[in-house]
């Protein structure tokens, strides 16, 4: 059985930064305007003193900015009528352009490109304008000033929402690759458990059924079948157990030994107490067949024979190792009726599923009569770890 204690694996990443919570730049944003013109109002001689619609203008740019993640296509409107119409009353000069700032910054990360772009032109083509107006003659570099700094605020706000584009993507390949493993995990679990199941219970079905059948006439026979039920339950339940365990976490596990080729001739015993007739050729080289190649031909012999006691009305099968350079062959034939045009089930599944986890094919092939299962298990690097 394959050590599943572990569990599927987990895949760490970079922690998204969502930012500082939105009441917190609206408090922040509001403080600065309003003490920062305060401030600089007692330095200024502005034509017109501030008052109750001043600072109401200077509320109006922080508060469209809790509308950044409810509805972003009010803010930047919000903010540069507030701020436009501050500065066009002739209120004194301050950190009043800061809710402008960042409403335009924002509504570009919001992905409100187009109406990012206008709002920045929509403030350039104001600066530039005042700027000519006021008849200062470093107007050309104050106007070019205004307009740089708007087009900055834009790609700021762009590569932010690239930046959480590129987290949210990352985020979703990340989510794929725990659904993936998660389903390859139960993929396992349930091969593991069908394997273990299906042919213990096989097995003890065989044997109770002899036992009922020679108990009446030769009560002698009726020991080695109930020997051969008690073993395969012992196991069975053993390995259930196991399984089960990695179900729950408060289980702790000891390591469970996984199955080789040197178990392979308690499955031919097994399978003889049923009373099928089973031969082991065994011509391979157990050291130079790796740890999942090794699983994978217990487990595949172990099902193909099950199939053959259950399904296939066999009387003998011959089991066969093979090991060359580069691949382990596992061979079962038997002298049944074969798959007699029944469709297949999730053993063959499972076994198919193990020889492709390793690189390798399974193939059926018709006797007569009988059937033959092939499974050819390479010996590449990826197939000295756990099985999937």
């Amino acid at each position: 059985m394959q050590p599943h204690s572990l569990g599927p694996q987990r895949y760490p990443g970079p922690r998204r930064f969502a930012g500082p919570p939105t009441s917190f730049i609206v408090i922040t944003v509001a403080l600065i305007q309003v003490v920062g013109t305060l401030s600089a109002a007692s330095h200024q001689d502005a034509p017109r003193p501030l008052d109750a619609l001043a600072f109401l203008l200077l509320l109006a740019g922080p508060a469209a900015l809790a509308f950044r993640k409810r509805k972003p296509a009010l803010m930047l409107p919000v903010a540069l009528v507030a701020t436009g119409t501050y500065l066009w009353l002739g209120y004194a000069w301050g950190p009043i352009a800061l809710s402008l700032a960042l409403s335009i910054i924002l509504t570009a990360s919001a992905g409100l490109r187009w109406q990012a772009w206008w709002g920045a032109g929509i403030a350039a083509g104001s600066v530039v304008l005042a700027s000519a107006l006021a008849g200062d003659d470093n107007w050309p570099l104050r106007a070019s000033a205004g307009v740089a700094w708007a087009a900055i605020l834009v790609v700021l706000g762009e590569g932010f929402r690239r930046r959480r584009d590129r987290f949210a993507e990352y985020r979703r390949r990340r989510e794929e690759a725990r659904k993936a493993e998660r389903d390859e995990y139960r993929l396992t679990l349930a091969r593991d458990i069908h394997d273990v199941v299906a042919h213990s219970l096989s097995m003890i079905n065989v044997q109770a059924s002899v036992a009922l059948h020679v108990g009446a006439d030769d009560p002698e026979k009726l020991r080695p079948a109930l020997e051969a039920i008690k073993a395969a339950s012992k196991e069975s339940l053993t390995e259930v157990r196991q399984l089960l365990g990695v179900l729950r976490e408060d289980v702790p596990l000891a390591p469970a030994e996984r199955p080789s080729l040197t178990r392979v001739p308690e499955l031919v015993k097994n399978a003889e107490l049923g009373g099928l007739t089973v031969t082991l050729l065994d011509n391979a080289n157990h050291q130079d067949a790796g740890p999942a190649q090794q699983e994978a031909a217990y487990r595949i012999i172990q099902e193909a024979l099950t199939n053959v006691g259950r399904h296939s009305g066999a009387r003998s099968a011959v089991v066969r190792l093979d090991s060359g350079d580069t691949a382990l062959t596992v061979r079962i034939d038997d002298d049944g009726t074969g798959m007699g045009g029944a469709l297949p089930g999730n053993g063959l599944t499972g076994m198919r599923e193990r020889a492709t986890a390793l690189g390798g094919t399974l193939t059926l092939h018709g006797l007569q009569p009988g059937l033959r299962v092939e499974a050819i298990l390479p010996a590449t690097p990826h197939t000295e770890g756990t099985l999937p």
